[in-house]
């Protein structure tokens, strides 16, 4: 059989790339666009037909890419995060498109938990303290994170492993999502905004979820932990909550424009903790990543179901083109 043609748009050396991809060598032509730029990857996609997307979100096929693309049969996204990505114009053309979710998330609930226990306990204000020569041992007053409400938005893999991580340490846990559920733990959005002690943000970015939060409508001195996207909350209204004292703190790794603009004023506030979007960059979650990845390539080849389709369309992958040359 000819090779499949697969498109790999990842930020990586490309002897790299077909290392990874290795287990799939004679099953597939590897190549990647000339450049890392939107005309290179429209020049690169009229011959593909499978797509290893970018996770940082540089090249994404929206509309144009996908009508660029008609061989185009299965695109695996090595991260939970799709957005960029024209899921709907992906669906019309039949277009399956899998991320991996679960695989970041021990390494995002443990940042989480790290977060929430940094800002309570005032670690970083500690340290700065002692550094400068400081001894505020009754300047800092510290909280115990034992038996507050901790609400989570979002309840996929990682809000699932959130709520385990923060429950044994005897937080009374609530979470949302836009599913409802009979669950004595599920709670109303506005509820578990206003109530909470500690919101955290692990739901996925689509238009449903764009400014999902709004800072304003926080518990008075409650604090937020942010490990979804920066899209997720409204950054302005957090600047805001923050300067006049609504809100104790944030911990972020995500942002409206990463990497974080030089003269943005979350860089200058004090009780914000900022991460360069690392929450699930470990060598533990990025073996799974490369392992769930080819497995699903994988799959797709073999014409077996493959995981984690977000777009409805069939999880079996089949070749628009039998006679597909390896271009």
């Amino acid at each position: 059989m000819t090779p499949w043609n697969l498109l790999a748009l990842p930020p990586l050396p490309e002897d790299l790339i077909r290392r990874l991809l290795s287990p799939l060598a004679d099953r597939v032509e590897v190549r990647v666009p000339a450049a890392r730029d939107r005309d290179s990857l429209l020049a690169a996609l009229p011959g593909a037909e499978l797509v290893l997307g970018d996770w940082t979100g540089v090249l994404t096929l929206d509309a144009e890419a996908v009508a660029a693309a008609p061989r185009l049969a299965f695109v695996q996204q090595p991260s939970v995060g799709v957005d960029g990505h024209d899921l709907a114009a992906l669906a019309a053309a039949g277009v399956a498109v899998a991320n991996t979710a679960g695989v970041s998330a021990v390494a995002v609930s443990e940042w989480c938990l790290a977060a929430a226990l940094s800002l309570t306990r005032r670690l970083a204000e500690a340290d700065g303290a002692v550094r400068a020569g400081g001894w505020p041992q009754q300047g800092l007053r510290p909280r115990e994170l034992h038996g507050q409400r901790v609400g989570i938005v979002g309840y996929g893999p990682i809000g699932v492993a959130c709520a385990a991580l923060f429950g044994a340490l005897g937080c009374e846990v609530s979470y949302w999502t836009r599913t409802p559920r009979q669950d004595p733990g599920y709670t109303e959005l506005e509820t578990l905004l206003s109530t909470s002690d500690v919101v955290v943000a692990v739901i996925a970015l689509s238009e449903e979820t764009r400014g999902l939060i709004d800072p304003a409508r926080l518990k008075q001195g409650a604090i937020l932990v942010n490990a979804a996207r920066g899209g997720v909350v409204d950054q302005d209204a957090l600047v805001a909550a923050l300067r006049e004292g609504h809100l104790a703190g944030a911990a972020l790794d995500v942002f409206d424009t990463e990497p974080l603009p030089d003269g943005d004023p979350l860089r200058e506030l004090p009780g914000v903790l900022l991460s360069p979007h690392v929450a699930g960059v470990t060598p533990e979650s990025t073996g799974r990543l490369v392992t769930v990845t080819v497995d699903n390539l994988a799959a797709a080849l073999d014409g077996r179901e493959v995981a984690n389709v977000v777009n409805g369309v069939s999880a079996v992958i089949r070749r628009k083109f039998s006679d597909s040359p390896a271009l």
